[in-house]
């Protein structure tokens, strides 16, 4: 796993110049045992797009090491903290987010959730999403217990993060980590990538190829 990196490299400025590029996406993780496919996920966009990866501290506690793609650099509080250390220098939330032409939060957790909703921004991932420019896309694919999936707050959540144009990888139903069966666990990682980047080619199309 590779940590920090400069975020716009002059490398990268030249290959904007040259034409088309890949989409750049920042994919993110939250904490739930859902993460332990973070590294699937990686994989499942790597041919499609230029990657950064950001992760909350809880998340590592799923994520294995072993899977994440050999060059993906992945960012954590750490990064965020420790990068700025005199005026002028990069904020990480806001290089990131300048960076990136498209988010996805997988897994989001029922915790971070709740904080996007109410616009809370007390780590790496939920500062970049305050920060975030939501004329670019931005994705998210839930993972929660049945229950929590069903609390009352969660739809309300919902509500708060549709109307930021935020968009919604529903959770699909199957036997849960926690050993319960129902609806609320993370959908498979080739549903979020087709997902993802059907929405993101059409809106390239569109904009006749601009991200």
């Amino acid at each position: 796993m590779d940590f920090a990196e400069p975020m716009i490299s002059e490398q990268e400025v030249v290959k904007d110049n040259l034409g088309p590029r890949k989409p750049r996406l920042l994919l993110a993780a939250s904490g739930s045992v859902a993460a332990i496919k973070f590294g699937h996920l990686l994989h499942s966009f790597s041919d499609w797009a230029e990657i950064k990866a950001v992760v909350t501290k809880s998340s590592l506690h799923f994520i294995d090491k072993a899977s994440i793609p050999k060059g993906v650099v992945i960012y954590t509080d750490e990064e965020e903290w420790s990068s700025w250390k005199k005026i002028g220098d990069n904020v990480l939330h806001i290089e990131l987010r300048k960076w990136a032409d498209v988010m996805v939060i997988a897994p989001l957790s029922a915790n971070t959730l709740g904080k996007i909703a109410g616009g809370l921004c007390d780590n790496l991932l939920t500062c970049v999403v305050r920060a975030w420019d939501f004329n670019k896309p931005l994705f998210v694919a839930p993972a929660v217990n049945s229950y929590m999936w069903n609390n009352p707050f969660t739809q309300r959540h919902l509500d708060a993060i549709s109307e930021l144009g935020i968009s919604l990888v529903p959770p699909i139903t199957k036997r849960l980590a926690c050993g319960d069966y129902g609806n609320g666990a993370m959908a498979e990682p080739s549903i979020i990538y087709s997902t993802v980047m059907l929405a993101v080619d059409s809106r390239a199309q569109t904009n006749g190829n601009s991200l």
